[in-house]
């Protein structure tokens, strides 16, 4: 490890090292790179603990168009993060998303939602009772006004597969990894220039890149700034039904997607399982290393909601069950990219509010080119900077699961 890199990333999962593939990958970049990871299992990563999933139903353009290049970089995985004849397979099932609406303003915020999202060209389409009955017969629907589906661009995959992916590109590329924990930053006026890691190393930065997920404010607060993400605690079910629905769709081949139920509650097909969860009914900070479960959110919230929706659901059992955390943006639930504006070579790529895995390649490329040409050369990523942040100006999502 030398004692000096031009690129320093805080955070090795999925966005750290979609930030370090694309910087190097880039032949417009000639500098070195290092990534610091604390945990090389990746055990408690939002990555590893998310529920795998992309689409294009959100309520900002932007957002929609992150999600767009996401799902063109899964399909063209394969191909981009061959090392050595190995051809990663994200196994990505396309089954959609379905949101469904009963009251008014649920009903307003699909078709707002919609709007944007076909502006953008988006495949997603709002279907009435009758049409939603008709794609999939399983649902009890008479509660339901509207609902949004998209027929291509969305899905799930696997999760672990695209950080590695990346990680292992980006390492025959030539970036450097280090399994170590950063402890320090270094600043001098309006630039940070080392790191201190655990190890006693003491590493020389011409860039950082603050990548640690729900650890963002502690890395932040290390270079004397503030960033407002937090670690929300979401637990994530999964499910055997004595009588699958899976199957019954009369759209996609029969496969059933991602459902949103209009209280919150979402399932989606995880094999011969279903996987399942939902907004908790409170929601503080978790500590940074709670990771204990919810059990009683299945038995309270989930089966009720899902066993009201459909007669495949009134028969499940839980046999397995794990809680994760969103690096969660307070302000607007948005992701944060781009510098700070006053210390400009450190670089924000936090708060994904539980998006991050879809929006990983987006960022990685966003963050690669200011740090290459100090600007957004692809898809421009301005409207969530850091400047929000300091004016408290929020950016809202709506569409937030």
């Amino acid at each position: 490890m030398n004692a000096h890199y031009d690129v320093v990333i805080v955070g090795g999962a999925v966005i750290g090292s979609a930030v370090a593939y694309y910087l190097t990958a880039n032949p417009d970049f000639t500098g070195s790179v290092l990534v610091v990871e604390r945990d090389p299992t990746y055990a408690r990563a939002s990555t590893a603990l998310s529920s795998s999933s992309i689409r294009t139903q959100f309520s900002n353009p932007i957002n929609v168009k992150i999600s767009q290049y996401g799902s063109e970089v899964i399909r063209a995985f394969a191909e981009m993060m061959e090392v050595d004849g190995d051809k990663p397979d994200l196994n990505f099932h396309p089954g959609g998303y379905l949101f469904l609406a009963r009251t008014e303003d649920q009903v307003q915020i699909l078709k707002d939602n919609h709007a944007a999202q076909t502006a953008c060209g988006a495949d997603v389409v709002l279907w009435d009772r009758d049409a939603l009955a008709d794609a999939f017969p399983h649902l009890r629907v008479d509660d339901i006004r509207l609902a949004s589906y998209g027929r291509s661009g969305e899905g799930w995959f696997n999760n672990t597969g695209l950080m590695y992916g990346f990680r292992n590109k980006a390492r025959a590329q030539g970036a450097t990894f280090v399994t170590d924990e950063v402890t320090a930053i270094r600043r001098d006026g309006a630039r940070v220039n080392a790191v201190t890691l655990a190890s006693g190393a003491v590493i020389g930065a011409g860039t950082v890149v603050n990548a640690s997920g729900p650890r963002a404010a502690l890395t932040a607060r290390m270079a004397g700034l503030d960033i407002p993400v937090e670690p929300r605690k979401r637990t994530l079910f999964v499910f055997d039904c004595a009588r699958t629905p899976e199957g019954s769709a009369t759209v996609n081949n029969g496969r059933l997607p991602l459902m949103i139920d209009p209280t919150g509650v979402f399932c989606r097909p995880e094999g011969k399982f279903f996987l399942s969860g939902c907004p908790p009914l409170e929601d503080p900070a978790a500590d940074w290393d709670d990771f204990e479960p919810r059990y009683e959110e299945f038995e309270e919230i989930i089966w009720p909601a899902l066993a009201e929706r459909s007669e495949g659901f009134e028969a499940i059992k839980v046999v397995n069950q794990w809680a994760g955390h969103y690096a969660f943006n307070t302000l607007d639930h948005n992701l944060v990219v781009g510098a700070h504006p006053e210390v400009d070579n450190f670089l924000f790529a936090n708060g994904f509010s539980g998006h991050g895995l879809q929006q990983g390649p987006a960022t990685g490329r966003g963050i690669s080119e200011l740090i290459i040409y100090g600007g957004f050369r692809t898809l421009d990523l301005t409207e969530v900077g850091f400047e929000r942040i300091i004016a408290g100006r929020p950016f809202l999502e709506r569409a937030v699961i």
